[in-house]
């Protein structure tokens, strides 16, 4: 059985495809250990909460769009996402909103646009009255 699922942050979206396996986790074709530390971090964190179910399953995620930051909270969304489907445990969905409730619900923030007289969406050039 497979299970596809998605997870977006602010640009970046990611797909995570689990099946029955090993315990590997491949991001972009990469294994997650190949990562930098700090990026690394935030994409295991789901695997790490559920570690009893991680040796049972392979996962394949694949992120664009947005930083590299924007891409990992979006992989850690997606993974989550995917295991409470996989295994449709009522305790491990709990454990994941307790946790942390970004990781089964995407986040919806996004720039706000920016408007004419100034650089950005709030800052306006000033105006000098002498």
């Amino acid at each position: 059985m497979n299970v596809i699922a998605s997870g977006k942050r602010k640009s970046a979206v990611a797909r995570a495809y689990i099946k029955e396996g090993k315990g590997i986790v491949r991001v972009n074709k990469m294994n997650i250990e190949t990562y930098p530390e700090h990026i690394r971090a935030i994409m295991k964190e789901p695997l790490q909460l559920a570690e009893k179910y991680r040796k049972k399953i392979n996962i394949e995620v694949r992120a664009g769009g947005g930083g590299p930051i924007s891409q990992a909270e979006a992989v850690r969304t997606a993974i989550a996402k995917a295991m409470t489907s996989f295994f449709n445990d009522a305790s491990l969905k709990e454990m994941f909103i307790e946790y942390d409730r970004t990781l089964l619900v995407s986040d919806i923030r996004r720039k706000e646009p920016k408007k004419q007289l100034g650089r950005g969406a709030r800052k306006k050039r000033q105006k000098s009255y002498r």
